[in-house]
């Protein structure tokens, strides 16, 4: 009997795919990863509705796996949450960038520390309730990552630093349901979380105020700086460079003739510059750190679609291998506001090419 170690969040996606691994015959254990004390992130008056990782998530996920005859475990990995993705975070926001710390959390937490812990237990599979799909290609042999079927919870985005000894060794059992028969499922064995909502904010800034999390974790403060334009002018103050993204055009404090946002961001000036709508086009990046997963790289340009945000359309592009862990995207048609540290994932289809971080 293949055995499998199920990831639960406490939401009802993973409780989902506990129950479908067991009635695939797998011999389950679930395990919830504690990431971080409650008390070291939340503050008592935010609302942590909308968040993953609580209490009292671990108390829902212990309460399915209980349901459904399965030992459960806490597995502690706080110290490695703290040094590879909220440190990450915290340093990407301080360099100008835009991280996404999810993809962070699946690469070094869920696929690497749970991974490394399943081989130590001697257990076949890792399973979540990640809405994508893997596949072995019968020509190649490799393991293909794709879209799930659930176009609108489709989740490969965040998966595209999976390397083939991963892919082979981890289970999606929800990329070929829709989110309507993940409930209906759910309540159907009368799971507590059949109606829970999804998390919205990242789990470790319930509210969504990344630069007051950062400030208040850290003990530092961003200092008031200059909102300037391309040739340098001062066109006003910023209250800290933490507080701005790429393509903000809201919260600027500054009224002007016609709308400007966000085009880049300077840390060691401590600048802000500000630029018209226009001038957020780009027609191409630069990707580092790039995995590549439906082949082993691009010896020759090939044609992909390209995702450069998670909500962000696919674009048609042509990618160019630049070194083994660097890519040139340029695309057919001008993107707004590429933002740097976020990732930019290829396609072919519904097939993940590969994805890297946006220079």
């Amino acid at each position: 009997m293949n055995s499998a170690l199920i990831a639960m969040s406490g939401g009802v996606d993973s409780s989902v795919a506990a129950f479908l691994m067991k009635e695939q015959g797998y011999d389950c254990t679930g395990v919830t990863m504690k990431l971080f004390s409650n008390e070291d992130i939340f503050d008592d008056v935010i609302s942590r509705e909308n968040t993953c990782c609580s209490l009292s998530d671990v108390e829902d996920a212990r309460s399915v796996a209980f349901s459904l005859g399965m030992p459960f475990y806490v597995f502690n990995f706080s110290s490695d949450f703290k040094t590879q993705v909220i440190d990450r975070f915290i340093g990407s926001y301080k360099s100008g960038a835009t991280p996404n710390p999810c993809i962070d959390c699946n690469r070094y937490m869920k696929f690497d520390k749970l991974y490394h812990r399943a081989k130590v237990l001697d257990i076949d599979y890792v399973v979540s309730g990640h809405y994508a799909v893997i596949e072995q290609s019968s020509k190649s042999g490799r393991y293909l990552l794709k879209k799930a079927i659930d176009d609108s919870k489709d989740q490969s985005y965040v998966l595209y630093s999976m390397t083939q000894d991963q892919l082979a060794h981890t289970l999606f059992p929800l990329g070929s349901l829709s989110k309507v028969q993940v409930r209906e499922i759910a309540e159907t064995q009368g799971f507590l979380n059949a109606r829970k909502r999804d998390s919205q904010d990242i789990c470790f800034v319930p509210d969504g105020d990344y630069s007051s999390f950062i400030e208040s974790y850290t003990g530092e403060t961003f200092e008031p700086g200059n909102f300037v334009d391309s040739s340098g002018k001062i066109l006003g103050r910023h209250n800290g460079i933490a507080r701005y993204t790429i393509g903000q055009r809201k919260g600027l404090g500054l009224s002007f003739p016609q709308p400007m946002y966000v085009k880049s961001i300077d840390p060691a000036e401590n600048t802000v510059e500000l630029c018209v709508n226009e001038e957020l086009l780009s027609t191409s990046l630069t990707a580092a750190d790039f995995n590549w997963v439906s082949c082993d790289g691009a010896p020759e340009p090939i044609r992909v679609k390209a995702k450069i945000r998670y909500n962000h359309r696919e674009e048609i592009a042509t990618v160019t291998q630049v070194s083994d862990e660097t890519v040139r995207v340029e695309f057919d048609v001008p993107q707004r506001a590429i933002a740097r540290g976020q990732a930019v994932v290829l396609y072919d289809g519904d097939v993940v090419v590969g994805g890297g971080t946006i220079q």
